[in-house]
């Protein structure tokens, strides 16, 4: 079987999968980050087949859909990449890849690197800022049924990963404890380049957001 029978195949897996999926985490925001990782790959020695298959991959049992578990996402793919004949080697490193991209409350420590992690995890967490970014996260906190904001309500940024995953803070909060953060953990100077006008957009959202809620001109 080729690559791209591999890709072609993946591709109809994934969106099987996700047919039903919640907006922001859906086939649409799977192919963004395909796109992204895409971009960014072409600036850096990688293993692409590694790089187009994590990024397909990576959100196919995301863990806020599956009562927070973690195992479901990995088993998934890796079934998946074995019913394909998929090296033990591609495969081990993908998994690895799906296990450690998670922002996770910015309190997590990756046990795994390579530089396929460093493209994908850059292109996944540019889909979290900018426009989309902010569509995402109140697409989200609609599906939660959460706040758009309460000044009472201040963003934790220490959460524990327990603590960031029971989260139900108004969406204006994970700006702060999270999508404002992400331009300083990229990984590759793509990634950092693209998230820059990104932060950006956010902070001149922010800005009209505050001075609509009070009433100003």
């Amino acid at each position: 079987m080729t690559n791209t029978d591999i890709i072609s195949k993946t591709i109809t897996f994934v969106k099987q999968q996700l047919a039903n999926a919640e907006g922001g985490h859906d086939w649409f925001h799977i192919e963004r980050v395909y796109k992204n990782a895409l971009l960014i790959a072409r600036e850096e020695k990688c293993d692409l087949q590694i790089v187009q298959l994590a990024a397909l991959l990576h959100d196919i049992a995301d863990s806020k859909f599956h009562n927070g578990d973690e195992t479901i996402g990995p088993e998934t793919a890796r079934n998946f990449l074995e019913s394909k004949n998929i090296a033990p080697e591609t495969i081990s490193h993908i998994i690895n890849i799906i296990e450690n991209i998670s922002f996770k409350g910015g309190n997590f420590d990756k046990n795994f690197h390579s530089v396929e992690l460093d493209i994908v995890q850059d292109a996944d967490r540019l889909d979290a800022i900018g426009a989309i970014g902010i569509a995402r996260a109140f697409n989200y906190g609609g599906f939660k049924n959460r706040a758009l904001y309460d000044p009472e309500i201040a963003p934790n940024t220490n959460m524990s990963v327990e603590e960031y995953k029971r989260s139900q803070a108004p969406t204006i909060n994970h700006f702060y404890e999270k999508l404002l953060l992400l331009k300083d953990k990229m990984n590759t100077q793509t990634g950092k380049q693209i998230a820059q006008q990104r932060h950006q957009f956010m902070q001149n959202f922010l800005s009209q957001f505050y001075a609509e809620w009070e009433g100003e001109k």
